[in-house]
């Protein structure tokens, strides 16, 4: 079984346990859809017209 070495100081602990929090912090990049023109995470179907890189995927109601 794996043992570390040495203590883990409390600002390297909190240090890392930190990065959790300004992950959250961050605001995720948005790209506007193609098709109708919202604001959409990239990479996404268009949850308000269904489109993905200019063809229909789905068909929203």
């Amino acid at each position: 079984m794996a043992v570390p070495k040495s203590k883990t100081s409390r600002w390297r602990r909190d240090q890392r346990r930190a990065q959790n929090f300004f992950n959250r912090l961050r605001v995720p990049s948005l790209s506007e859809c193609s098709n109708c023109g919202e604001m959409i995470l990239p990479h996404r179907v268009c949850p308000y017209c269904g489109y993905y890189k200019g063809r229909e995927v789905t068909d929203v109601g």
